[in-house]
């Protein structure tokens, strides 16, 4: 190593960086250049199509996730339709089987209403001539009993008298009918 530094004194050049030595700037620029169009070759032939494919690839699958995202929704939209129509006729439905529902009822009511009338107007005609034969009966009754005390107040006010039956028949008849 004293040799090199003995070698450079004599020359008279200072140690230095060899960049920065102009002597050698012709070979740098040449490298450089060389080292370059190496770079440039590499990135476009091999690089930058394979980024530009994979760009191509991601654009590819974003546009297709996007068509098929649209597609979704509009088979969404379109099943929501079915749904609320779905659900619309089913109401429907329900209100009609209720309104169907609701007048069947209406007729067993009607029908067993008229049984119900028809079983009390039986009843009830019943019920009259029962009351009818009462009523009669009780007339008969009271025209016996006022037979009987009227013939038993007049043989206690007249005693040895004899009481003519016919004649306090007819004016119990007679009394009774006003």
């Amino acid at each position: 190593m004293a040799d090199d530094a003995t070698i450079e004194a004599a020359n008279g050049a200072a140690p230095g960086m060899p960049q920065l030595d102009f002597s050698t700037f012709p070979n740098q620029i040449f490298w450089l250049v060389v080292t370059l169009i190496a770079i440039y070759l590499i990135l476009s032939k091999v690089a930058l199509p394979r980024i530009g494919s994979v760009l191509a690839e991601r654009q590819g699958t974003l546009t297709n996730d996007l068509a098929a995202a649209e597609d979704l929704k509009r088979q969404a939209a379109e099943a929501e339709d079915a749904y609320n129509k779905a659900l619309a006729d089913a109401r429907a439905e329900a209100q009609r089987i209720a309104e169907e529902t609701r007048a069947e009822i209406q007729a067993v009511l009607a029908d067993a209403t008229a049984k119900a009338d028809e079983q009390i107007a039986a009843k009830a005609t019943e019920s009259e001539a029962r009351i009818s034969a009462i009523q009669a009966n009780a007339t008969q009754s009271v025209e016996d009993v006022a037979r009987d005390v009227a013939g038993d107040v007049i043989t206690a006010v007249m005693p040895g008298q004899t009481v003519d039956a016919e004649t306090v028949a007819s004016a119990v008849t007679a009394r009774m009918k006003g």
